[in-house]
């Protein structure tokens, strides 16, 4: 993903790579030497971070510190991690806008699930990957279950099934039942479903190749220095939905 970002970004007319950054300091990216050495992202005006989740706290403390706008698509960040990356931030200028899903048709997706979900008795989540991703479930999940929480999603069901393996129904995010499968082969794919008595509502999106991320990563990098809240989530508000 940060090779595909910096080729984009070096591609788009309106933007200029100003630096790729990898602690290893190895290769190149979007035709340019990546560096090890953080200072030389120091005249950027965003740095876009797609990282792991066991680093990405400790660099957006780095990008904060040099008053650098940060848009991320690193995945892990639940509700727990966003409080504390709020706290981190602290006000802004800069902003720091935090992304689950890049794919246009992932958030209107996500947005149609939230919609249905307080008109269902109860609703699922099964999120499927390649079997190289470093966390599940995924952040697209987690950000799904909790926007139809919000929304007033309801778990009304009576479940007699006992687990005979553990894990078989699935995790408890908040209330929903989220399935993460992990399958070479696969790139990126989510299913909700909602169902009532004598009916079912399933939402699903498929993601195909990498490339249907880059318009929401160019969306995400124009408009970053100009929302209104140190910390946001998500594309949806700059897609007007």
């Amino acid at each position: 993903m940060g090779s595909l970002v910096a080729a984009t970004v070096s591609a788009a007319a309106d933007l200029e790579l100003a630096a790729c950054f990898d602690p290893r300091g190895l290769g190149t990216a979007g035709g340019r030497a990546v560096t090890a050495d953080p200072a030389d992202l120091s005249g950027a005006d965003v740095v876009v971070e797609f990282t792991t989740p066991d680093v990405v706290m400790q660099n957006l403390a780095v990008w904060r510190e040099m008053n650098l706008n940060a848009v991320v698509g690193t995945s892990g960040f639940d509700e727990a991690r966003l409080a504390a990356l709020t706290i981190q931030w602290g006000s802004g200028p800069p902003n720091c806008l935090v992304v689950p899903n890049f794919s246009i048709g992932a958030v209107l997706m996500m947005r149609f699930a939230e919609m249905a979900a307080p008109h269902f008795a109860a609703s699922e989540v099964i999120e499927l990957h390649h079997d190289r991703k470093a966390d599940a479930p995924s952040g697209t999940a987690l950000a799904t279950a909790a926007a139809m929480r919000a929304a007033g999603g309801r778990q009304e069901r009576a479940v007699e099934s006992a687990e005979l393996v553990e894990g078989a129904r699935g995790a408890d995010a908040g209330g929903v039942r989220v399935h993460a499968v992990r399958l070479p082969g696969l790139l990126a794919h989510q299913e909700v479903l909602l169902g009532s008595e004598g009916e079912v509502l399933t939402i699903r999106h498929d993601t195909t190749d990498r490339a249907a991320f880059m318009p929401g990563v160019l969306l995400g990098i124009r408009a970053v220095a100009g929302l209104t809240r140190p910390v946001t989530v998500g594309i949806q508000g700059l897609l007007g939905l």
